[in-house]
């Protein structure tokens, strides 16, 4: 067996609360120690949206009850809430910026509103951006006028990586993110090596949208750039993604990780890359606590095939349908319990800590 450190997504959506009927703490903690994860950071886009101390404790409330593996829920900004999401900070995994099309409390309207939270959040935290292409090159400048550190959340384009590593080179302090689909789907190919699991393109929608190969290529070219492997889970039902308006967004949690090992397998990436972007540089980038006598235990030569129907999350499908892949979670210790073994879930809801408690 490969021993490895218990993995860290910063990147979920648990939907809880408002939309538990695609996933709930439970659920979405379930899959994640099913996919090797033992801590998740969890989105503030839900419904209501998590930008104030009752929203936050709304959450939390449910997450304290629910969740089997350790956890932290993001603050999201507004138009008129950075006071309220700064006193927050400690709290909270990071403040989230919707720099692109969104709705609601978290909608940002034009960079005006962006001043006030870049200039009150605390710089012990990162900032954490939606932002594609110009949005993102804005994001990077605001960093750099205020001094301050940005995550630049799942890159997906040539020109982004190329922006993120120039902005590296100049000390600029920005991070990013890369999200398994990024990597491994091309815009308009079929997902599956046979064609099985997924109809049409209502399923492969997504944000940031599925890119070209000249795209996925850089991002491969330029792992070095790259500081996490995020899976940025975002369930949805099958009838809503095979709907007229199918919402975009993949599950995620629990394939990442046999994706990427397969990756280590064919020697496009090496196991100590994928430790460094699933455990030491998302602990660093978000200053999270150690987790004691924890770690996950995968068998590096199974071979299998994805199958949606073997999995935890809720929303009952995966874009990786019938892929193969190489490298099976066996077993899960968090906090010296076994939380995961062979298939089952052996941690009752609740079992997961609030690692900004």
């Amino acid at each position: 067996m490969l021993r490895l450190p218990g993995l860290i997504d910063p990147h979920v959506h648990l939907r809880e609360p408002g939309a538990i009927h695609k996933e709930d703490f439970d659920s979405g903690t379930s899959a994640a120690l099913a996919g090797g994860f033992t801590m998740v950071l969890a989105m503030p886009n839900t419904k209501p949206p998590i930008f104030d101390a009752a929203t936050l404790e709304l959450a939390l409330h449910a997450a304290k009850q629910k969740a089997r593996c350790d956890y932290a829920q993001y603050v999201g900004a507004g138009p008129g809430n950075a006071e309220t999401v700064a006193s927050l900070a400690d709290k909270a995994a990071a403040l989230k910026m919707y720099l692109d099309v969104t709705f609601g409390q978290l909608r940002l309207d034009d960079m005006t509103l962006w001043i006030p939270h870049f200039e009150t959040y605390p710089k012990g935290y990162p900032i954490v951006a939606h932002s594609e292409s110009r949005s993102m090159a804005a994001a990077i400048l605001f960093a750099a006028i205020y001094d301050r550190p940005v995550h630049i959340a799942h890159i997906s384009h040539q020109e982004e990586v190329l922006l993120i590593k120039a902005a590296k080179e100049k000390g600029i302090k920005v991070t990013c993110e890369v999200c398994p689909h990024h990597l491994f789907l091309i815009a308009g190919e079929s997902p599956s090596p046979s064609g099985r699991g997924v109809r049409g393109a209502s399923r492969m929608e997504v944000r940031p949208r599925l890119a070209t190969q000249k795209d996925v290529d850089a991002l491969w070219d330029n792992l070095d750039v790259i500081d996490c492997f995020a899976t940025d889970h975002a369930p949805h039902t099958l009838e809503e993604k095979d709907s007229e308006n199918p919402p975009p967004g993949f599950p995620g949690l629990e394939t990442a990780l046999p994706l990427l090992l397969t990756s280590v397998d064919v020697g496009r990436l090496t196991l100590d890359d994928l430790i460094q972007k699933m455990y030491f540089n998302p602990k660093k980038i978000f200053r999270l606590p150690d987790q004691p006598e924890t770690w996950i235990e995968v068998d590096e030569n199974a071979e299998y095939e994805i199958k949606a129907e073997n999995q935890f999350t809720r929303c009952g499908w995966t874009p990786f349908e019938g892929w193969k892949v190489k490298g099976r979670v066996r077993k899960v210790v968090l906090r010296g319990k076994t939380a995961f073994e062979d298939g089952k879930i052996l941690v009752e809801p609740g079992y997961g800590r609030n690692v900004r408690g």
